[in-house]
């Protein structure tokens, strides 16, 4: 199966850009693999540990291609990027830091989706609509939305992720994005953006000005097709 994508990350009305996008291909090996994390705002670090844990998972993720996508591979991936953050926390003087992820896997028709925090996965079908999506995990603490699973320097029960594995077939168009993207527009429109347009770069170029306009936090994005 072959993929073609396009990203975005920009820091839109925020001071810095705290997320961070990553993909990775393998064509030989019929892989592919897109990652995007959100850093925590309201402490330091965002920027250090979202860059940090994407790096880490996805190089574990590619190291061990040989694997197949099993829980346990996802797991020991995780672990592996939790020490890394830990590592650079450690690097920084015990500084509490913490991201969100979301990654999206597909090797030949097979797709696996880990998820944790509230960065979003999205599959939409041709004919069908949207097919699939990730449930934040948040909580709602005196009127405010809160994290309640994430990558967060030191504490690793935060850090167990939700994964999901089916197949996809062509004409599927997938969405990775962070929180600055989805809550930019209506379930509605966001669905009509993934639809509408017929290639990547330009939902994405419609993403990135209704994001300038609507969005008040960082934004990212990664949209792939499925051919």
């Amino acid at each position: 199966m072959k993929i073609i994508y396009a990203t975005i990350s920009k820091t839109g009305k925020r001071p810095q850009n705290e997320d961070a996008v990553l993909v990775s291909e393998a064509p030989e090996k019929e892989r592919w693999t897109g990652i995007v994390c959100d850093g925590l705002g309201g402490h330091k670090g965002g920027e250090i540990a979202s860059n940090t844990v994407i790096t880490a998972f996805m190089n574990y993720w590619m190291d061990q291609e040989k694997q197949e996508d099993s829980k346990e591979k996802i797991l020991y991936a995780c672990a592996s990027a939790f020490k890394e953050l830990n590592a650079k926390a450690n690097e920084l003087h015990h500084l509490e830091m913490g991201t969100t992820l979301v990654m999206a896997s597909i090797k030949q028709e097979q797709f696996t989706v880990v998820h944790v925090g509230d960065s979003r996965c999205y599959l939409f079908r041709e004919n069908s609509g949207l097919l699939f999506q990730t449930r934040d995990h948040t909580e709602d603490s005196f009127g405010w939305e809160v994290i309640n699973r994430c990558f967060f320097s030191y504490d690793p029960i935060k850090a167990y992720p939700d994964i999901m594995q089916f197949p996809v077939k062509s004409g599927d168009r997938i969405l990775l994005c962070s929180d600055g993207v989805y809550k930019s527009m209506t379930p509605e429109a966001l669905q009509a953006l993934m639809q509408e347009y017929d290639t990547p770069e330009q939902i994405i170029e419609k993403m990135d000005r209704i994001c300038q306009t609507e969005s008040h936090d960082n934004y990212s994005a990664i949209v792939a097709f499925c051919e």
